[in-house]
């Protein structure tokens, strides 16, 4: 059994997805705008991953804006059965490549056709409303105008779930009130916890969990801390990281992201990383440690 498989599956939508993937995002330039340096290695290591059993691949079309779809079609198209591509809509970019909210129903309608056209599909498999009432973390607010108008997609054909990004617990409560939420996409990892009980609380309704930036956000001392665990184990910091959040909840699904083939099979590995309890207790206390 590879690493992949051993890290298990998990329900996305109707679809069964492995719950190590694989996130887009970095396959752009710098600050994700514009092209790569590298094409040749952004294909490369896409259909590295693919090859290597990844079945859930995470993107967006304002990364670049559009580089990293265009690369994703044109490195895996036709796709395979079994693969999901999950999207987000919500942002667009500046020309200085700034973050800009986009909520209105023409901005998310065209966000979504400009995902299906770029990718090279009919209809999207899921599509996450990332929520830009504060671009640095979530922030409370009614987000009914907007995921109105994506479910309305979806009642279109275009849509065929939906999910919720940088939200909070309130938000996630009133978007299932409008419509089926499949996913929560938000921060979280070692040092960040504050989603604890959200996870736990989506995990008994079936609903997957997705945290971005596995190692993002953490103080010196606590890196240290993952750095002598990983030292020890004979891991990277990273694969430690990953393999935390898999033992963490079951509906935890990881999407790292790198444009090398080597990281990728580094992160991939972490799916056959085995942490003891005893790690575990250690690893946990790593967001008390700034406290």
């Amino acid at each position: 059994m590879t690493s992949i498989e051993q890290s298990g599956t998990f329900t996305l939508g109707n679809r069964t997805v492995k719950r190590l993937g694989y996130g887009a995002m970095q396959l752009a330039g710098p600050g994700v705008f514009g092209p790569p340096k590298d094409h040749d290695a952004a294909l490369a290591v896409l259909r590295a991953a693919v090859a290597a059993g990844v079945n859930h691949i995470d993107t967006s079309d304002f990364y670049g804006p559009h580089v990293t779809n265009r690369i994703i079609r044109e490195a895996l198209h036709p796709y395979a059965d079994d693969l999901v591509i999950v999207t987000k809509i919500g942002a667009r970019r500046g020309a200085d490549g700034s973050w800009l909210p986009a909520f209105s129903p023409e901005e998310l309608t065209q966000a979504v056709h400009d995902n299906l056209r770029n990718l090279g599909l009919e209809a999207m498999d899921v599509v996450n409303l990332r929520i830009m009432f504060d671009t640095h973390g979530p922030a409370e607010g009614s987000i009914e105008a907007p995921l109105s108008a994506l479910a309305e997609l979806q009642q279109k054909g275009l849509v065929r779930h939906i999910g919720l990004s940088n939200v909070t617990p309130t938000q996630i409560a009133e978007g299932r009130g409008i419509a089926q939420i499949v996913c929560v996409q938000n921060q979280y990892n070692l040092a960040h916890r504050a989603d604890d009980a959200l996870i736990d609380d989506l995990a008994r309704d079936g609903i997957a969990y997705v945290p971005f930036f596995p190692l993002g956000g953490f103080s010196p001392l606590q890196s240290s801390t993952l750095n002598d665990v990983a030292k020890r184990l004979g891991a990277t910091p990273m694969q430690v990281a990953l393999a935390w959040l898999l033992r963490r909840a079951p509906n935890i699904l990881l999407i790292p992201g790198t444009s090398s083939v080597r990281h990728l099979q580094e992160n991939l590995a972490a799916g056959g990383l085995v942490l003891s309890d005893a790690v575990v207790a250690e690893l946990d206390s790593v967001a008390k440690i700034a406290a």
